[in-house]
């Protein structure tokens, strides 16, 4: 093990913040020692706030119709071999009477950025879900919208937002995404969503296209000043319909590296195992837990239409029912130790 690593992850774990060149050089220069060593911490840091109790969300991918063009993303608008679809409200209500009954005690309704779900249906829709589920928690993840919108949606009881900045550096940024998005309105929107009141989630993509090791820093830093209740990452994988289609795909080892650094910067963080990790790796969601996620999101959705949101390609799990995911997943948790608990899952302060 480098003893200059062991160093910043000491520095880490004693909850004293790298500067922007120590992340860098710790993200860029570590061993499978110097990853053993954090992950080991990053789990010990982990059972302080959440013990071994692994957090299920329901995922509802409820449209894939999206306004936005990002290069890396498979429901871009300019991809014309997209099959669209919009779940009614109906079908979103029956996702999670059957996710209710699994044990599901947060669901999350994801989708483009659609026109279609304005802010009178998406409160419906949200304050339908509370009143009959009071128990349950709402986290949304529908992009950016207004500072008005975020408060109509939170007025009608939605609790987290989940919303990727992700890459903090503005050259970055724009590498990733055509002209009409900023990285500036996104973090006015994180900001936004924080300042009303919501539990908040941030992210990136790890292995992005052009991502560098500073990069990744300053993603750190950024991280460390908002301060989110989430944040979810995981690697890049290319999607064959897009210009990123060619471009090669982040590593199961990196992503891991960076769980456990994240665990360490914000220690009662809530931190998914996503299934971007699980597709990459036969075990990767099992090897997030034991990097430091507290995490997983298996997927609600109607079968039908789980291999029409293709963000990226050979995504895990498009044939599994819910109850079969469940099941198959509390497996898997319980071989490493970990237990799937019934409970909102709400971040430990």
């Amino acid at each position: 093990m480098s003893e200059s690593a062991r160093f910043l992850i000491d520095k880490l774990y004693g909850e004293t913040s790298l500067s922007r060149e120590e992340y860098a050089q710790l993200i860029a220069a570590h061993t499978n020692e110097d990853a053993e060593y954090l992950f080991s911490l990053a789990l010990r840091r982990r059972e302080e706030f959440y013990g071994r109790d692994v957090y299920i969300r329901g995922l509802i991918e409820f449209t894939n119709y999206c306004k936005n063009d990002c290069l890396y993303c498979g429901i871009r608008r300019s991809n014309r071999k997209a099959e669209r679809y919009r779940l009614t409200f109906d079908e979103i209500m029956s996702c999670c009477e059957q996710g209710y009954g699994l044990g599901f005690r947060t669901f999350v309704l994801q989708g483009g950025e659609d026109a279609y779900f304005n802010d009178e249906r998406l409160c419906n829709i949200v304050s339908s879900i509370k009143k009959k589920y009071p128990d349950c928690a709402v986290t949304l993840s529908v992009g950016e919208r207004s500072r008005e919108s975020y408060k109509a949606l939170y007025d009608a009881g939605a609790d987290r937002y989940l919303l990727r900045h992700e890459t903090a550096d503005n050259g970055h940024y724009a590498r990733l995404h055509p002209k009409e998005l900023s990285p500036e309105n996104r973090k006015r929107c994180l900001a936004d969503l924080k300042a009303i009141g919501y539990q908040v989630g941030c992210g990136f993509m790890v292995g992005s296209p052009y991502q560098t090791a500073e990069n990744l820093a300053d993603d750190m830093i950024y991280i460390k000043q908002l301060m989110p209740h989430m944040v979810g990452i995981g690697p890049f994988i290319p999607q064959k319909d897009t210009p990123f289609a060619d471009k090669a795909a982040g590593t199961l080892e990196q992503t891991l590296f960076m769980l456990g650094i994240i665990r360490l910067t914000i220690p009662n963080v809530l931190l998914p195992a996503t299934t971007a990790l699980g597709t990459i790796h036969p075990l990767g969601r099992e090897k997030g837990m034991m990097a430091g996620a507290n995490v997983v999101m298996p997927n609600l959705s109607p079968v039908a239409v789980r291999d029409k949101y293709k963000l990226y390609d050979n995504k895990l799990c498009t044939g599994d029912e819910a109850a079969e995911c469940r099941r198959c997943l509390q497996a898997r948790m319980d071989r490493i130790g970990f237990h799937i608990v019934t409970d909102r899952g709400d971040c430990k302060r």
